[in-house]
């Protein structure tokens, strides 16, 4: 079964809409690359899963469940959806440790404890009484996968990981982590304008243009294809 299933759904802020009739699965162990020019809608789409913001029209599933366009995104969130947004969204006042305990209020069942979290990110575990604003780039970004693998989530949407990092700080943080999440089984929504390390680590490229997707298949694909990329994706 998939993780996530979208059927005709459609986001916007009124009026015509910014995305139409977007039809995508993601499942377990999937990592599904969300990609595009600026503005096309990535950002937007990822909100309005997750209930902030855009209207949504159309279906959307989470392992069975349908959820409806008026649920707020505390109870999207119970069925096991996370967004790490885009921005670096830690607070920055807090200490390392006490961003990751604040994910375990209110957090489902899960197999991530504070110790896992540790041993699989012993960067933080060095850093755990530092305050957010004190991080780097890169620790910042694992900082919030960490505090949404922490809430029990096993759907993760991330909002342009790459975003402001280091080329280093990709490769350890971005590559390995989403590598990591895939081989843990968890599906992954990941908007990224990084088309080269996208591509690396999907197992299926999206491509949004012209308010709905052009292009769906396997990464390599759309690897070898230069006029597409030249085309809806400026590279």
């Amino acid at each position: 079964m998939s993780h996530v299933r979208l059927q005709e759904v459609s986001v916007g802020h009124g009026g015509a809409p910014i995305l139409a009739g977007i039809e995508l699965e993601v499942g377990p162990g999937e990592v599904v690359a969300l990609l595009g020019r600026n503005g096309v809608g990535k950002t937007t789409l990822l909100h309005a899963l997750m209930g902030l913001g855009p209207v949504r029209r159309g279906s959307f599933l989470v392992k069975g469940q349908d959820v409806p366009a008026s649920w707020p995104p505390h109870r999207i969130a119970r069925l096991g959806l996370a967004l790490v947004p885009q921005g670096r969204g830690a607070f920055a006042a807090l200490t390392v440790e006490e961003n990751l305990r604040l994910a375990t209020l209110a957090a489902r069942p899960s197999a991530w404890t504070l110790a896992r979290i540790y041993a699989e990110f012993p960067r933080l575990a060095e850093r755990r009484r530092l305050p957010g604003a004190a991080l780097s780039g890169g620790e910042r970004q694992m900082l919030l996968i960490a505090r949404a693998l922490l809430t029990g989530a096993d759907i993760l949407l991330l909002d342009e990981p790459t975003e402001g990092l280091a080329p280093l700080a990709i490769e350890a943080v971005v590559v390995e982590q989403i590598r990591r999440l895939r081989e843990d089984g968890l599906a992954v929504l990941l908007a990224e304008q990084n088309v080269a390390v996208a591509l690396q680590v999907a197992t299926r490229a999206v491509v949004l243009a012209e308010g709905g997707i052009v292009f769906a298949a396997s990464p390599d694909v759309l690897a070898g294809d230069r006029d597409l990329q030249r085309r809806y994706l400026g590279v």
